[in-house]
């Protein structure tokens, strides 16, 4: 895993574009505000970190594709949370995104306790569908600390230790082929 510290330039880079472009176009199943926020965040900290073009808003539904890395589509998912991750940790992916036109995503966790953007991890698609753990829309989950909720929308969830690991940019950006 690698850790990058989420500068307040980015936030507020994030935070302006989310106030001013709606990122949920499918018309169900889409983030609210605080999870777009969540998204672009790490977009923005993803896109400087391997000096691509931020996110921009102005061309509406980017169809899942976040990045072109190696000429492969990547889509960057990044969830929250207030604490590092944790190999048993997972990660969720909406079904609804099941359909697009991607080759890899990339898992990212912002901890908003400490401004840390976690990159953890990599699949191909293919890999993802094959791994991921599928969960029907109302099905009850619990969380690691005991917790439930029950889900809003058709949920796959990938184990942190079934992504390929990265130890640096470079293992990222070679592992994407």
């Amino acid at each position: 895993m690698l850790d990058v510290n989420v500068s307040l330039e980015q936030i507020e880079y994030a935070k302006n574009l989310v106030e001013k472009y709606n990122f949920g176009q499918r018309g169900y199943g889409d983030g609210n505000e605080r999870e777009q926020l969540t998204g672009i965040i790490g977009q923005t900290v993803f896109a400087d970190l391997i000096g691509q073009k931020r996110p921009d808003g102005s061309t509406g539904f980017d169809g899942g594709v976040d990045f072109v890395i190696n000429s492969k589509k990547v889509d960057l998912k990044t969830m929250t949370r207030k604490v590092p991750v944790r190999d048993y940790f997972v990660h969720n992916f909406i079904g609804y995104q099941r359909n697009y036109d991607v080759d890899y995503y990339v898992f990212a966790s912002y901890n908003t306790s400490n401004n840390i953007l976690t990159i953890c991890g990599y699949v191909s698609k293919e890999e993802f569908f094959t791994k991921a753990e599928f969960f029907p829309k109302g099905s009850l989950r619990e969380r690691s600390d005991g917790t439930t909720f029950r889900t809003f929308a058709p949920l796959y969830e990938i184990k942190q230790s079934d992504l390929r690991e990265i130890n640096d940019l470079t293992s990222l950006i070679k592992g994407i082929k």
